[in-house]
């Protein structure tokens, strides 16, 4: 007997018109590279990570012509994790990374193995780190935020050496171990929230103005990247990238006492989803990086009304939009770790692999959504 599935069928992604994911450059390594980030408006880009000796590497590399010039390469004490330039202003563009001793540094890329700022910011690996308040984006001071393996996420000042805050395990309580970080809701010089992701899969947003815990949930799997689509407005939409191929995507919007924010979960990669960059041209739209070494484009859609009403207490309550996958591909055989949109030319991208790859991307037709 053949029974009919009443299920609805998926919506063929259709590639012919999408964007297209190219390669440009292609660079082998040898370190391990665990980061790469766009130096501000330049050609240039920073890859960063650990040598088998156990070692730090920082690398400037500069596109030129269709290759890659290797403007220095620098060894430093520990293996580094994350780095970010969003504490520093544009002129400057000093490059703030934490490393697997625990230390937070602040680098000038003219001298990098003498940082011009260094704490013992947690007591093991740093695992990720998020800038906010110096490229002129966003409001307030410039801070980092750092998220450790001890479990403590804390925020730094780098014109002072203590934890503007420190938010820690309670006394007696097991610590988890927080792999990632991010700013967000910096819209004016008082609000500004840090959200944090952790390997039991709790997500935790903190309020910086009110010195309280704004929000919390559990996405069932560790949780690998946070993103909002903005830091330096009022939260709109947040992607959290979690383990056993899952991605969840908040509305930031509306927040219900007892519900929280709308959100909705897709499937992606077959593998662990690594990470999720949203376009700084289009925030709606996002990259994902897969363990399966495979890129996914997604467009976010906002529902018709972003606002509804609870079924019990007639409360507001937030209505979650949908993604669609406009194009895909697999690039590599190992995890993509990295991934990072040039702020200045609109769909050119960097990412770094487990094989010890460097690729640089071109998306194309970015301008059509």
């Amino acid at each position: 007997k053949k029974h009919l599935s009443l299920r609805p069928a998926r919506p063929i992604m259709d590639s012919t018109d999408a964007p297209q994911i190219i390669e440009h450059i292609h660079k082998s390594l040898n370190f391990t590279p665990y980061e790469t980030k766009f130096v501000p408006c330049s050609a240039r880009f920073v890859c960063l990570g650990i040598s088998p000796k156990a070692k730090g590497i920082l690398a400037i590399h500069e596109m030129a012509a269709g290759s890659l010039n290797t403007i220095g390469e620098y060894v430093l004490p520990h293996g580094i994790k994350c780095a970010t330039f969003g504490a520093s202003p544009i002129e400057d563009r000093h490059l703030a990374f934490g490393d697997y001793g625990g230390q937070l540094s602040i680098s000038d890329l003219e001298n990098p193995s003498k940082p011009i700022y260094n704490v013992q910011a947690h007591t093991s690996i740093i695992n990720a780190c998020d800038g906010l308040g110096g490229q002129q984006v966003g409001f307030g001071a410039p801070e980092i935020v750092t998220g450790g393996r001890d479990g403590c996420v804390r925020v730094w000042d780098p014109r002072t050496r203590e934890p503007v805050l420190s938010l820690e395990p309670e006394e007696g309580q097991s610590a988890r171990d927080c792999w990632t970080v991010a700013f967000g809701n910096s819209y004016n010089d008082d609000e500004r929230c840090v959200c944090a992701g952790y390997d039991n899969g709790d997500v935790k947003l903190f309020d910086l103005r009110t010195n309280s815990l704004r929000y919390e949930t559990n996405v069932s799997n560790g949780v690998t990247n946070i993103e909002f689509d903005r830091p330096d407005i009022e939260m709109n939409k947040m992607v959290v990238t979690t383990l056993e191929s899952k991605f969840r995507c908040f509305d930031l919007r509306t927040q219900h006492a007892d519900d929280g924010f709308a959100w909705l979960s897709e499937r992606a990669h077959k593998s662990t989803v690594w990470l999720a960059k949203h376009l700084p041209q289009n925030r709606d739209i996002f990259m994902t990086g897969g363990g399966n070494g495979g890129f996914n484009l997604y467009k976010y859609h906002y529902p018709t009304s972003r606002v509804g009403e609870h079924k019990k207490d007639k409360a507001p309550v937030g209505v979650v939009g949908s993604v669609e996958l406009l194009n895909s591909r697999v690039i590599s055989t190992q995890p993509i770790v990295s991934f990072d949109w040039s702020p200045d030319r609109e769909g050119l991208g960097v990412c770094s692999c487990l094989d010890q790859s460097l690729r640089v991307f071109i998306v194309t037709k970015l301008n059509k959504y």
